[in-house]
Formats: C-alpha cells, structure tokens, sequence
C-alpha cells in the first residue's frame, strides 16, 4: 500500500512539473480579470461575457476561443458602426499586446454566448475557458451580474440615491449613452 501512495505522488510531482515546463500552457504573463455576464431575461437563449485579460509579458499573444457548459456557442464579437446603426459581427481573433491589457466591455468588443442551457441568473458564475495562442487554456469563473452593472461598479451604483441629484446641471459632454436605456429616464442600462 505504502509503495502504491509514493508511486502515485511521483507520478503526480512529475505531471506537476511536466505540466509547468517552458513552452506549456502554464503561461504566468496572462491575468484575467473582472470576468462577469449579464444576467437573462425571461427564457433568453443568448448573453455575452466581459473581462480583461492583462499581459504582462514580452511577447504578444492572441485570445482565439472560449467555451463554456453554459453556452451550446462561444463566439468572439466586436460591435462596429454600420452609418448611424452599431451591428455585432463576429470575429476570429483578439490580439492581447505584449504589457497591455485586452478589455472585453459592453458596447465593444466581448464574447458572446449562444443557446444557453439555462439563463443567467443574477448571483450565480459559471465556467469560461479562454484559449489563447501562445498562453494555451486558462479556465475562468464568470459572475453573473443585474442588467446594466459591471464587476467595477456592481456594490456601490445599486445603493446610490439619485433623488437629490440635480441632473439639469450634469455635464453629459463626456459621457457614453450607447449603453443607456432612455425608455427608463435614462437611470436604467440595456442588458447588452
């Protein structure tokens, strides 16, 4: 028995090393961070996941698929213009520059999930494998936020009070409505 328990931890310290070698997928350069999804309305069959990939590397590297149990269809999107429409279209590849950060953010570039096996539901995360081209598979959770939060900001806008703001003197110069649900006085976001 004793000899079976040692030849077993060998073979699991040499995996070990195996698998951390140079060249392997076990790549430190890559982070990823602030993972979230929206969740579904109703019985919706699609969503879409954010994050930010950060690689502090030397090299560049390329973030070519995702896939999830959660999703029948992991796509990589981009939103582009199309005269005054913004269109999603799916593309085959994001780049993820030597020390720069890749951001996957609403209203840009995200990865996109199709048939859904069950809607997302606000509280909840789910599994994402990320596959990069040089880095190879890094497996993430993904937390499942309210329409219209993000991970950076999610705590704190759902307890802010907007009754004593005065918004007739906001400076709305700067800031982004491609996001914004105007049908809910402009407080409320869209889901995607």
């Amino acid at each position: 028995m004793m000899r079976r328990t040692f030849l077993a931890l060998t073979l699991a310290a040499s995996l070990g090393l195996a698998a951390a070698a140079p060249g392997e997928t076990e790549d430190t350069s890559l982070t990823v961070t602030d993972a979230f999804a929206r969740e579904t309305i109703g019985l919706g069959k699609t969503g879409a996941a954010f994050l930010t990939v950060t690689n502090t590397g030397s090299e560049d590297d390329t973030l070519l698929a995702g896939a999830t149990p959660a999703a029948g269809k992991v796509e990589l999107h981009t939103h582009e213009k199309d005269g005054e429409i913004m269109r999603m279209r799916k593309v085959e590849a994001f780049p993820v520059p030597a020390q720069s950060d890749l951001k996957l953010q609403p209203g840009g570039n995200h990865i996109m999930l199709f048939d859904l096996a069950a809607p997302l539901a606000k509280g909840e995360s789910f599994p994402l494998t990320l596959s990069f081209e040089k880095a190879g598979d890094i497996t993430i959770d993904v937390s499942v936020v309210a329409i219209g939060d993000t991970i950076g900001h999610k705590a704190g806008h759902e307890k802010m009070d907007h009754g004593q703001m005065n918004h007739g003197e906001m400076d709305h110069g700067e800031m982004d409505h491609g996001e914004m649900d105007h049908d809910n006085g402009g407080h409320g976001h869209s889901g995607h």
